[in-house]
C-alpha cells in the first residue's frame, strides 16, 4: 500500500476530510508521494550498509576501503569476497583459515602447508597459468603471512599423459598441435 493510500485509510474515519475532493485528495497524493520516495531512499540505504544485503553502491564502498579489489566477478561474489577479508582476524594464519579466505576472496585457489614457513598455491581445475595471475598473486600475498613463502603450483601435461593419449610420435604428430596446445592436453 502507497503512503497516498495510507493516508487517505486514516483520515477517511474521522469524516473532516474529503479524501476525494481535488484539495484534500491533491494534498494526500503529494504528502504520500513525498513519505513514498522517502521511504524508497531509505530502505536503499538500508539495504546497501550491510554486506549480507548490498547490491551496488555498499559493496562498491567497501570495497574501495581495500587496498585491491577481491578477484569476485558477481555481486554475490563480491559480497562474500568483502566478508571474507572483514574476517581476518589475529588467530586467522591456520591453513584452513587462509584457505577460507582465499576462496572467500573469489580466488579459485587452495593453499597447501609443505613444511615449516612453506605453503604451496594450486589453482584447482585450472590448466595452465591462470589468467589475472599477476592480480591473484596479490591478493594471495596479502593473505598468506608474509613470513610465509609462496610455491607457485601450475598444472600442465604430465608425460604419463602424454603418453597415454600419444602412444606413439606418429600418433603426437597426427594431431598437429603446437607446444602451447600440448601442455594443456591434461586428461581430467
Amino acid at each position: 500500500m502507497s503512503y497516498r493510500d495510507y493516508l487517505k485509510e486514516l483520515l477517511r474515519p474521522l469524516g473532516v476530510y474529503d479524501v476525494e475532493a481535488p484539495f484534500n485528495g491533491g494534498e494526500l497524493t503529494a504528502a504520500g508521494e513525498a513519505l513514498d520516495g522517502a521511504l524508497g531512499a531509505l530502505e536503499e540505504v538500508e539495504r546497501e550498509s550491510s554486506l549480507v544485503t548490498a547490491r551496488s553502491w555498499g559493496l562498491e564502498g567497501v570495497a574501495k576501503l581495500l587496498l585491491h579489489r577481491p578477484a569476485a566477478e558477481t555481486e554475490e561474489g563480491l559480497s562474500q569476497a568483502l566478508a571474507a577479508l572483514l574476517r581476518i582476524g589475529d588467530d586467522s594464519f591456520t591453513p584452513g583459515a587462509i584457505n577460507d579466505t582465499i576462496t572467500g576472496c573469489g580466488v579459485a585457489a587452495e593453499c597447501m602447508e609443505t613444511g615449516v614457513g612453506r605453503v604451496q598455491v594450486r589453482f584447482p581445475g585450472v590448466v595452465g597459468i591462470p589468467a589475472q595471475i599477476d592480480r591473484l598473486k596479490r591478493i594471495i600475498q596479502e593473505i598468506v603471512p608474509p613470513q610465509v613463502e609462496i610455491a607457485w603450483f601450475y598444472r600442465f601435461l604430465t608425460w604419463a599423459e602424454l603418453e597415454e593419449q600419444f602412444p606413439s610420435w606418429a600418433d603426437l604428430e597426427r594431431a598437429g598441435l603446437n607446444w602451447s596446445q600440448l601442455e594443456m592436453q591434461v586428461l581430467p
